[in-house]
């Protein structure tokens, strides 16, 4: 049954069309499409097929993004001699700063890890890379279907993943079949694949299931934020990275941002805050805005142009996070995973790194005549990879920024990286994170608002202008995509004790809290605008009560990202 339809719907619903493949792929990011690129590799004959949320791939994918280029090489090991290769802005000055409230200190690189240099890594999009790999995928045979979310898991009689189906089209925001009616299909295959990204929809069914988070340490996650600027020719320094903390986050809230010069006189310019900071009354968004003011980034931008912005959420846990990988008929890749190291804020190397492992390990079991079953051999594989290896020399980063704030946590989480670089230990062993991020929130009574000043419309914007750049859209007569457990609780509960947070940590101005008469504050209603949604899945994380449970939309509703 689609989770879009009605109990009364769904009963006169045909059947759907079922389609058989030997791998399904469910997620158009660098770790899907990588999968599905190596299994043709080192299996031409293998059927696959991938399916993907966003009207076109590429057009819900958003990174910094500084690529690490060393798992594409592995993967296509002539794509610099492509003319069409989509990365073409090597790093050539890479910068740290600490800001202040109006001055910055440049930290000495000589300081740094080694593995936070910078040098040999290329400024680009992850969204044109995506779109690249595409045509690789598709020449090679792979069926790709941008438009078509995976709503929902099929499973065999023995509780084993059997494939997923694509979500009904043509329902009514009452539940109501509309004329438009389309029935989703089922693709069936002998493995799954599930590369979603941070928090998907089905990998969150699957997690709970399978029991995958056991005995692993609670998923830790940040929202980057991030616009696309074109500035003054004589202000553009291609392939100049800087990246930078401190004002305006607290010493208590962690975070940090982001300045990187791309190609054609455009700027990356992006803030990161980790979802489990505890003023309620915070606001990424609007640190974000804050952020742009700051000298150091005000004059780069001043005269420029705001082509573009986004948001998502990012997996921040790390090594002690990554949950089992493999269960009956299916495996976690990518940022489903978890496999960003968070000090780099690199996550797509270890994307595609997962998708070549899973496809390796596919494509084996396929040769030996197997299906539908656990492919304990990849979950077992990792740790031993070029994944593992990147996340074990940073795993106590997360954890020390946590305990003991930006100034003495970074400092400390620098030693550490320091010493398992240079000697191959910690002395801190390895660190939990603690509470997950719905749990950190303090009550509103216990902490001082924070004010925001007016966005001034040239460097900073309110929340409704950045979401028309970020061309979101989804059909308005269909059902809520984002989901109340319990209608009563953002009114009753979330109200008094933190002021409703979702109104604040949406950077799409997706929820509010109205009243009847806004003087006295009398009959508050809880109102959602879904059509506003960027897909960030913060709602998802970072809500209190865990009342909002965030699936997929109709078709292709979502941003439309050009050069994210």
């Amino acid at each position: 049954m689609s989770e879009a339809a009605t109990p009364q719907a769904a009963a006169e619903l045909p059947p759907r069309e079922a389609m058989e493949y030997a791998v399904v792929v469910v997620g158009g990011g660098p770790a899907g499409l990588a999968a599905a690129i190596h299994l043709k590799q080192v299996s031409p004959e293998t059927s696959v097929v991938l399916v993907e949320k966003g009207s076109e791939v590429g057009a819900h994918i958003l990174s910094g993004a500084v690529i690490d280029p060393k798992a594409l090489d592995a993967l296509l090991p002539d794509w610099r001699q492509d003319p069409e290769r989509p990365l073409k802005t090597p790093v050539t000055k890479d910068r740290f700063y600490y800001y202040g409230h109006s001055g910055a200190l440049r930290l000495p690189n000589f300081m740094m890890p080694r593995l936070m240099n910078n040098h040999g890594n290329f400024v680009g999009s992850l969204g044109n890379l995506t779109r690249y790999l595409a045509t690789k995928a598709e020449a090679l045979g792979v069926e790709i279907y941008p438009g078509f979310p995976a709503a929902e898991v099929l499973y065999g009689d023995n509780g084993e993943v059997v494939g997923v189906a694509t979500g009904d089209l043509g329902i009514g925001k009452d539940g109501h079949i509309k004329e438009s009616f389309t029935r989703g299909m089922e693709l069936r295959g002998k493995y799954t694949l599930f590369a979603e990204g941070a928090r998907g929809s089905l990998t969150k069914l699957l997690m709970e299931r399978y029991e995958l988070r056991a005995g692993c340490e609670p998923q830790k996650y940040g929202i980057g934020l991030k616009e696309i600027w074109q500035i003054a020719p004589d202000k553009h320094e291609p392939g100049l990275v800087q990246h930078s903390f401190g004002w305006p986050l607290d010493n208590a809230t962690g975070g940090g941002s982001f300045l990187y010069h791309a190609e054609d006189n455009q700027v990356y310019v992006g803030f990161v805050v980790h979802l489990n900071y505890t003023n309620p009354t915070l606001s990424p968004f609007d640190e974000f805005q804050r952020f742009k003011t700051h000298p150091a980034i005000a004059h780069v931008l001043e005269g420029g142009k705001r082509l573009s912005y986004g948001a998502r959420a990012i997996s921040e846990g790390g090594w002690q996070s990554v949950p089992k990988l493999a269960f009956p008929g299916g495996v976690l890749v990518g940022d489903s995973a978890g496999f960003l190291n968070v000090p780099r804020i690199k996550g797509s190397h270890n994307a595609i790194y997962s998708g070549m492992l899973a496809a390796k390990n596919i494509a084996a079991a396929l040769g030996e005549g197997r299906a539908h079953d656990t492919l304990q051999a990849y979950d077992d594989a990792w740790r031993e990879s070029a994944i593992g290896k990147d996340l074990w020399k940073v795993r106590n980063a997360k954890p020390l920024w946590s305990k003991f704030g930006t100034y003495l946590g970074i400092t400390l989480g620098g030693l550490d990286m320091l010493m398992n670089e240079l000697l191959g230990f910690s002395f801190f062993g390895t660190l939990k994170h603690g509470k997950a991020d719905h749990e950190t929130l303090k009550r509103i009574d216990e902490v001082k608002p924070i004010v925001y000043p007016k966005p001034d419309g040239k460097l900073s914007f309110d929340k409704l202008s950045s979401v028309f750049v970020s061309n979101t859209n989804h059909e308005e007569d269909q059902p809520s995509h984002l989901k109340l457990r319990d209608p009563s609780i953002p009114i009753a509960v979330n109200l008094p004790k933190y002021g409703e947070p979702a109104r604040l940590y949406c950077p799409a101005g997706v929820y509010e809290v109205v009243y009847a008469d806004d003087a006295k504050k009398t009959d508050p209603r809880f109102i959602i605008n879904a059509q506003n949604c960027v897909h960030c899945k913060t709602c998802d994380i970072k809500d209190p009560e865990q009342n909002i449970v965030w699936v997929t939309p109709e078709g292709g509703g979502g941003p439309t990202y050009p050069n994210m």
